[in-house]
Parts: C-alpha cells; structure tokens; sequence
C-alpha cells in the first residue's frame, strides 16, 4: 500500500485524545484506585547504609503490632524462589536484598495489613545491624575502585540486542561500547587545532505525578498482576521466568498511567508483589510514596570527556569521547543505554576519524535506567556546548560551525550506518531561520545581559524489538484495536487508532483501543524510547490491512462483487443473514538489524530510523544574581508525517519543559549515599513561571521511508537541544561557560565572579 501519496482523511488530523473526557470526568481508570476482596497493602522497609553486608533484620516488634498480618525478609522468599534475582540485562537485583545492601533505599523487608497506616507504623518498628563496607559513588572513581558493588554478574539474554553482555569479573563495569571509525590518532596529530573538555550531568528523578504501584491477585496455579506498567509483555515474561511457570500462568492487566518516562519499565515493584501474593495467598498491594520513587529508578549522571582535532577554517576532522555512565547499584536496562546512545556520542557531524568509549558502572547510588531521551540529552549537552566553544575560539559564528561540518543524507554515521530518512541540515536550518540568526540581537544594559544560543542532536531507535496487534471488526463496522503499547499520556491510543480508521476508512471514534492486558493483548516488546510509533505502528498497520483484506474475502464469499464499496455492516448481513460475525487482522513487525561488529563497534543497519532535534533559545540573565530569564524558546523536530500534529505540538512542549527542569532545577542532592532531597518540597521541578513566555514549536516537512504513513516518534526529540542551547545562550549574554548541570543562579554568579577575579568566596 502505497501510504505515501495516499490522500488520508483520520492520519494528520488532529483531533483530541480518546481517553480525554474519562480523564477530565475522574472516569479513567488507574491501578491506585484498585481494591481486591482481601487485599492486603505492602510497606518496605529499607536500607540506610549504601553498603553493608546484612549482620541480622529483627522484625519481632513489628509482627506483634495489632493488625499487622505478616512481615517477610529476603531469607522468607528464598523459600518460594530459589533465585530471586530479575533485571532486564543482568539478573543482579533481589526481590529483597539479600546478604548485603548495595545502596540507602534498597528494600530489605516488608510489613503486610489490612490497613496501609499499620503496615507504615510497623516498618518503623524494625531495626537491621549491616557490617558497613566501602562504597562508591562517582561513575569515574568506579572505574578503578577497590570497592566492587557485584562480585558476581549474570546476563539475563532476553533481548537480542544485549546477548553480548558478560561485565567484567572483579569491576564494577557493567558494559563497555567501543566505536572505532578511520584513525583518530593519526588525525589528531594532523589537526591544526585541538580542544578537551569534560562535561558533566546530575542525578535527576523521573517525578510521574502517579507513584509506582503493583498488585498482585494468586489464583489457581495462576497469578494476575494489576501493574502501572510500561512493559506489560516483559513483565509476564520476568514474572514467569522468576517464578518457572509458564507464560500463559502470568497474566499482567494494565490501566491507564499518570506519567512514564521510562521510570515504570521492566520490573520494579511486580516481582515483590508477585511473590508476596503466593507467600500470603491473598491480594497484596503496593503504593510507592513520592519520596521512595527516588529510591526506586533515576537517571543516569555522567562525565563525558570529549577532545576535537579542528583544521584552521572549522573542519571536524577526529573526535575522541569518553562516557562514563552512573548505573547505580542495579544495572536495570543501563547497559542498552551505554551503547544505544554511544552510537552517537560523536554528534551529528560528518566526522572522518571518530574513536568512542561508553562505560555503564555500578556505584552505590539508587539504580539509574531509562529517562526520557534514553542517554542522548546528556550527550548533546556535552557535544554541542564542546562545539560552540570550538567556534568562538576560532572566530567562527556557531551556526557556521555546525553548518560546516552536519551530516548529510546518504553519508555514513559514525558506526557506518548511512543516514537515511534524517532531515539533520532541514532541522538546523528551521532552527536558524525562526531566530533570525542573521538579524541583529538585542543584547540589553547594565545589570541585565542577553543572549542566544543554538543546539541539535540526534538519537538511534532502539532495535531489534517486536510488536504485535490485532484488528477486531465487529458486524457493525466498528473495531477494536488489541496490543500492549501503553498509553502514559503521550498519546499512543489516538494515534494508532487513527491508523486503523484511515486503512479501515471509517472515522477514527469508531475505534476503541483495549488497555494492555496479557491474556487479551498480543505482546509487545515495550513502550520505550519513541519506537511505538514506528514499531507498533508497522504492526497495527499490518493488523488493519489483514482485517481489511479478510473483510474483502468475506464480501466476496457473500456474492458481492470485487468493487463493493459499501459498509461492512452489509457484508456481514449478506453473509450470514444478520448483523453477526467478526473478522480479525493480525499484524506483526520487527525491523531489520545488524549488531555492532565485536571489534571496532561498527554496524551497517544499526537502526531502523533516526530521531532528530534542535532548540534555538533566546534569554537574559541577571549579572547581580545569577538567574536566568528564557524569553524564547524554539523547539524544531524531523518526526516523519505527524499522525496527529496536535499530540505532537504538546509533546514537543512536555519533552523540553522536562529537559528544561534538568536543565537548571533539578538535582538529587546525596550524602553519603543518603537523598536528602526526595520530596518535592526541596526537590524543584519547573512550574509555571518558569516556562519560556514564548514557546515554539515546528515539525519539518519529512516523510520517513518504512514508516506507517511516513510517521515517526516524537517523544524524546525536543529533550535533545535544550541543556546546551541554554548553556550557549548564557556564554553568549555574559561570556561564562558552564560546563555541570544543573546551571542554577548559583553556579552562575560565581562563575561571573571567578571570571571578573573576584570570587564569591571573598565576600
């Protein structure tokens, strides 16, 4: 089906979300309004050490307390799995820690009752002895530390990109991705200029406004698991596995989710569940606080350490990177982001000799995985500052430098890949042309300083994965949509809905889309990383054109002829006399792959589309107090044909508001192991006042080769550009160059200071 030249009517319109009205009325349905007959709610109680080998737990206070029905220890559930351990590369964490605690938070016990508050006053009452042992906590120290988080590491080999995983025995080097591209020794020596700088970025929490919760329901030989979810499919898969069951025993229902962003993939509170459940034969529930959110996953901080050989006139000619990833104590899916994003450490350049190095590393810090932009954000906040700093040396205008040296279509990326389908220079160029770069800026007076600056990265989908769907036509034309893609907010549910109407031509509100359920669903790998699009798109693409074509052979057994163009409802009374029957389409995709070579890191088909992103931005700051005013902010993005430009515009806003609070807000603040900041209260995520007074948005004219109807995904795009434009826009006001996140009002003032030589510290 030719889908490009199509004329469509339901795809490219933007109309409002399915689920709006439910969730405007207090309709929609979430797992924390869930209660079983029976049901008995789950408090944890946790480490305070980051690591300690378990000297002994004394819960006999707590089981004595009135209402309390059970309390259990990692030594209770070894009782019921003799290999506790689940994780999506590695199976190195415990469903409660077992032997010793690898960080402060880590679940070691938990109180069972009726009543959540007794189960909360009794966590209180427990006390545990650890034999503290030396920790580490810098992702750069961890390379060389004697203190090793994991003396033992065993790959999960689940997914077919991360079969490669070993670690390396007696370090705490979870994966290590080298790219090797021409040779960047050779072209350093050559290059008339070179420049070397370290970045860094923080620690930050994902903050979905609905907490983690689980519950598990025990059945016979079977479990059900109530879960706010971003992988249904995987957790019936760990579940299973976990418990040596078969799959069709795990059934995992999913409602709607109040925020994602990575925070709710894979496992993290369904195995406990899960096991407590069949410990207790009773429903068990379990509700994270906002505070344990931050113990529970978080994003990964880094040290990128990047070195530029520059010819005179502003030609990259070899670049070498060094990315050090803070895995914290789990590996979780850390290492897929270590060599997902070192694809692109290099930047969206055409660069001849390119030598990379990414390390994902166990320290003692809460466990980092999957945030929205999957590693990328922190990488262009290294590159594309580096690159700036490289043009105003060199006398080169930013926009020139970048300019110069973009990759073009058809060229190789860094692994070999050719770039295909990747408006790079498009994006750059909208960017450029909606800042009137080439016009004179304002540049204001006296205390107050402004400035603007420009930013673009890009981003590898994650690949292989699969999905699956299924088009059900009921005898009256409508249809319902079946798979496990998880509607978080972002849209998902609309948008493949409005794939199926335009195949099944009928309007889009004829189509309801089933919540993820195991049982019902077909599965699908996850809903990570904006490949749902493009991935489950293909598959209800498929789904729909099945169901179209079996509709058509049904029209045709009827009698009708090949060119009826009527409504399904008269197919199905042709043939079996009523308004009866039901046709059902299957569809299912997994793109082509070719895995990185062994040796040099280089592949051929690394991925299946590329994600493209610019900001441009435009703000002030304050000389006497350090803050940061942004007047405007520009956020340009290649996501093939937009299904529902609508969905779109909002996600490109929510993506750069959340890059912007990473930005210059939000930092977990530890010592010695311990957040002291987990709370909203002193944990500052960007409220209204902070948002840009104005914020633009533009999807360029793109159409992506393979995609359903030329579409792409969108979620992570606008987080690219966001840190370095900002970061480029503050040198460009006041001369300073921040090179750590966040950039608060703090660090710029004294960084004013220290350029004037006046440190802050003499006042």
């Amino acid at each position: 089906m030719d889908t490009k030249t199509k004329q469509t009517t339901q795809v490219g319109r933007s109309m409002p979300r399915l689920e709006a009205q439910a969730k405007v009325t207090g309709r929609a349905e979430y797992i924390h309004h869930l209660k079983l007959p029976g049901m008995l709610y789950g408090k944890i109680f946790r480490s305070t050490v980051a690591h300690g080998r378990i000297r002994s737990i004394d819960v006999s206070a707590a089981r004595a307390l009135e209402g309390v029905h059970s309390v259990f220890t990692g030594q209770d559930v070894l009782a019921l799995v003799p290999e506790p351990y689940f994780g999506p590369a590695f199976l190195d964490q415990p469903v409660l820690a077992l032997e010793k605690v690898r960080y402060v938070g880590e679940a070691v016990a938990v109180v069972l009752a009726t009543d959540p508050h007794v189960a909360e006053r009794a966590v209180q009452l427990i006390e545990a002895e650890y034999d503290e042992l030396p920790a580490v906590f810098d992702e750069v120290e961890a390379m060389t530390s004697d203190a090793v988080v994991h003396e033992v590491l065993k790959p999960s080999g689940t997914f077919p990109d991360l079969k490669h995983l070993v670690g390396r025995k007696d370090t705490n080097i979870a994966l290590d991705y080298h790219l090797k591209h021409g040779d960047a020794g050779k072209a350093f020596a050559e290059a008339d200029h070179v420049f070397e700088h370290t970045f860094k970025t923080q620690q930050v929490m994902h903050t979905p406004l609905e907490p983690m919760v689980s519950a598990a329901e025990p059945g016979n030989q079977r479990i059900t698991i109530h879960t706010a979810s971003q992988s249904p499919s995987f957790v019936r898969l760990e579940i299973a596995r976990l418990l040596g069951w078969q799959e069709n025993q795990v059934r995992v229902k999913v409602a709607h989710l109040g925020g994602g962003f990575g925070a709710k993939l894979y496992i993290k509170l369904e195995a406990l569940v899960a096991v407590l459940a069949l410990m207790v034969r009773r429903p068990v529930k379990i509700s994270l606080t906002m505070e344990e959110q931050f113990y529970t996953i978080t994003k990964h901080p880094t040290t990128f350490r990047i070195k530029s050989g520059v010819t005179r006139d502003g030609r990259i000619v070899a670049r070498r990177c060094d990315v050090y990833w803070n895995g914290g104590a789990y590996a979780d899916i850390g290492p897929r982001v270590t060599q997902k994003s070192g694809f692109t450490a290099a930047g969206p350049y055409d660069i001849e000799n390119v030598d990379i190095e990414s390390y994902a590393l166990y320290t003692n810090r809460p466990p980092a995985g999957a945030l929205r932009g999957f590693g990328i954000p922190q990488l262009v906040w290294a590159y594309e500052s580096h690159t700036d700093i490289i043009a105003r040396e060199l006398g080169i205008d930013p926009l020139e430098m970048r300019r110069m040296n973009i990759l073009k279509e058809g060229r190789p990326q860094a692994t070999g890949t050719l770039m295909r389908g990747a408006e790079i220079e498009l994006v750059l160029e909208r960017t450029a042309a909606r800042m009137n770069w080439d016009q004179p800026f304002e540049r204001g007076t006296g205390t107050i300083r402004r400035g603007r600056g420009i930013a673009i990265g890009f981003k590898a989908v994650v690949a292989p994965t699969t999905s699956t769907a299924l088009v059900t036509v009921a005898a009256d034309g409508s249809c319902i949509l079946s798979m496990s893609t998880v509607d978080m907010g972002q849209g998902s549910d609309t948008a493949m809905a409005q794939i199926v109407a335009e195949i099944m031509e009928i309007p889009t509100e004829q189509v309801r889309v089933m919540n993820p359920d195991t049982d019902v669903t077909p599965y699908d790998m996850a809903t990570l990383g904006s490949r749902s699009t493009y991935h489950m798109g293909n598959a209800v693409r498929l789904a729909a054109e099945d169901a179209r074509a079996r509709l058509r052979a049904l029209a045709k057994e009827a009698g009708l002829p090949d060119d009826f163009d009527g409504p399904a409802r008269e197919i199905f009374i042709k043939r079996y006399g009523m308004q009866a029957g039901t046709v059902v389409g299957f569809g299912s995709f997994i793109p082509s792959y070719t895995p990185p070579d062994k040796k040099d890191g280089s592949s051929k088909n690394v991925t299946p589309f590329w994600m493209v992103g610019a900001t441009g931005v435009e703000l002030e700051v304050d000389t006497e107090t350090g803050h940061v005013k942004i007047d405007r902010m520009i956020n340009v993005v290649d996501c093939g044909n937009p299904l529902n430009p609508g969905i779109v515009e909002t996600q490109l806003s929510g993506a750069a508001i959340m890059q912007l609070g990473f930005t210059l807000y939000e930092k977990m603040e530890l010592d010695a192991g311990q957040v002291t900041n987990a709370s909203f209260a002193d944990y500052k995520i960007p409220g209204f006042h902070d948002i840009p007074l104005a914020f633009e948005n533009e999807m360029v004219d793109s159409y992506q080769p393979g995609a359903p109807f030329g579409a792409k995904g969108v979620g992570e795009s606008a987080t690219f550009g966001v840190s370095p434009a900002i970061a480029n826009a503050i040198h460009d006001a006041i001369g300073v160059r921040l090179t750590e996140l966040p950039m608060t009002p703090e660090g710029i003032y004294r960084a004013l200071r220290a350029q004037q030589n006046n440190p802050l510290e003499d006042f």
